[in-house]
Formats: structure tokens, C-alpha cells, sequence
């Protein structure tokens, strides 16, 4: 099993993230990016909102860095890492511009994009982006399709149900033509997407056990990936804890770990990072 972060400062839902983020800008961010980075995690992560509904917001939280803005300073920054976007809003986006604008990233930080992609919940900011909200669900399953055949492609090409293109360069385009698709989500029907046409589930709102049910009623591909997100980590005050949770998750299934951590500081979450990857080495010496 491997280990990602739910990268701090640029999301911050109420109970997952710490006071000192709020007045954070991007030197912390850059300080946890390179640590991870030298450390050997997985992946940093950056999700996608245009605008939050001030009702929602004030419960669920509101603030979302721009994640090709914010994972293109941070690929300048490190070397290996990876960039996932966790998650793209796909109703938000035509499929060409995620194919340019990431390819792009792609290109820029060699070869290290993970696409998170997600259907999307909240009608508003459907509605404030001139978005389908109704038919979001098979257009989403189209947009994904459309990716695969563009991604890495000069001249892609592609008729669908929603989404059709040809004789249009790409250029830039993305160094490989396959990219990790990663499908965010917490339905049996986010998980199903997920498996037949994409690379990973990322689930979020379910306790392991629900999970654990949900996988082993759905017939997966070899390699498929499973990103979970336990409860935010202390593996310096409360190690015993920290590895009760992995092994928790690992249980239900997964094969990654999105991590949150408890901590104080820039220089106090890096020590974390640190005393995280002593608790569980094996995950780390096996390459990132």
C-alpha cells in the first residue's frame, strides 16, 4: 500500500484541517510539497470548486485553490511526486480543454498527472456555470471516454453521445497517451463508473465497512487502485492510533491512503510526514 497527502492550506473542510492553514500561503505549501516529495509519498492533491454556495460552505467548507494553478507551481517544486486533481468537476470542463490544460501539466512536470475526475453534486454551481446538472451522470461516462482518446494525441479523434472532435491539433499535448484516471464519488454508481472506465476509485463519506461491501460486490480489473481516506493521523502523539486506522482501511481495501495529519505548523506537519513514513516503511522502501 502507498501513501498520498490530502494536500494542507489549499482545502480545508471543517474537522480536516488545522488553524494554522488558514493564514498559510504558498511558501508553506511549497515547504509540505517538497518534504513529501523527498520523502517518497504517492501523490499531492488539489480539488476543484469555482464557487461554493455560502450555506454549504459554512458547514462543509469553502475554500479551493485552483488545482492547475496551484499543482503547476507545485511541479516546479518537486521532482517525482505526483499531481492529482481530487477531483475535477467534469460537467464544468469540455474534455479537450482537461486534455490541453493537463497534458500540458503533464509535459511541464514529466509525465506525473493524476486525473481525478467527479460528476459533480452541487446544482448551484451548476447552474452559476451554465452546467447540465440532470445529465450529468452520462455525459460525465462520455467526457471520460473522450480523455482516453486524447490524451497524449496531436490529432485526437472521437465521436460520442455528448462530445465529438477531429482535425483540431493539440499542441502541446501530454508525453504518454495513458494517464491515470481516478473517480471520486460515494454511490455504487460512482464505483461501477470507476471500474469499468477508469483506474481508481476515490470514495469519500464511507465508513471502511461500507466500503468493504460495496468492493466486494463489484468485479474489478487487475490493478485496479482503491484510495481511501481515514481520519486526519498523529503518528508522532498517538502512533498505536494511526496504525489501527491504516490497517483499518487496508482491510476494507485499499491499495492507497490519502492522508490527512494532525499538526501545528509547516515545520510540525513535515515532522509528521517524517514520523509517518517510520511507522510504516515498507510502504515507502517500495518505491513511490
Amino acid at each position: 500500500m502507498r501513501f498520498g497527502i490530502l494536500s494542507p492550506v489549499v482545502f480545508r473542510p471543517p474537522g480536516q484541517f488545522s488553524p494554522w492553514e488558514a493564514a498559510a500561503g504558498p511558501a508553506e505549501l511549497v515547504r509540505v510539497a517538497v518534504a513529501a516529495d523527498r520523502l517518497g509519498y504517492h501523490h499531492l492533491t488539489c480539488s476543484e470548486h469555482v464557487g461554493v454556495p455560502v450555506r454549504i460552505a459554512a458547514r462543509a467548507g469553502g475554500t479551493y485553490w485552483d488545482p492547475l494553478a496551484t499543482l503547476g507551481f507545485l511541479a516546479a517544486h518537486t521532482t517525482r511526486i505526483r499531481l492529482a486533481t481530487h477531483v475535477l468537476v467534469l460537467g464544468y470542463h469540455h474534455p479537450l480543454a482537461i486534455a490541453k490544460r493537463y497534458g500540458t501539466l503533464d509535459l511541464l512536470s514529466g509525465g506525473r498527472v493524476v486525473l481525478g475526475l467527479g460528476v459533480g453534486s452541487l446544482a448551484e454551481e451548476f447552474a452559476l456555470l451554465g452546467a447540465d446538472f440532470d445529465g450529468r451522470g452520462a455525459a460525465a461516462d462520455d467526457a471520460i471516454a473522450a480523455i482516453r482518446a486524447a490524451w497524449g494525441r496531436a490529432v485526437p479523434e472521437y465521436e460520442g453521445t455528448h462530445y465529438a472532435f477531429r482535425d483540431f491539433l493539440v499542441d502541446p499535448h501530454a508525453p504518454r497517451t495513458r494517464v491515470p484516471l481516478w473517480i471520486g464519488g460515494y454511490t455504487a454508481r460512482s464505483l461501477r463508473r470507476a471500474a469499468e472506465l477508469a483506474d481508481a476509485w476515490v470514495p469519500f463519506g464511507l465508513p471502511p465497512e461500507r466500503i468493504g461491501a460495496m468492493l466486494a460486490a463489484v468485479e474489478r480489473p487487475a490493478g485496479f487502485e482503491v484510495v481511501l481516506n481515514p481520519p486526519p493521523l498523529d503518528p508522532i502523539a498517538e502512533p498505536g492510533e494511526a496504525r489501527r486506522h491504516v490497517e483499518q482501511f487496508h482491510a476494507a481495501g485499499a491499495t492507497m491512503l490519502n492522508i490527512v495529519l494532525r499538526h501545528r505548523s509547516a515545520e510540525h506537519c513535515v515532522e509528521q510526514l517524517e514520523a509517518l513514513r517510520r511507522l510504516f516503511p515498507e510502504a515507502f522502501d517500495a518505491g513511490a
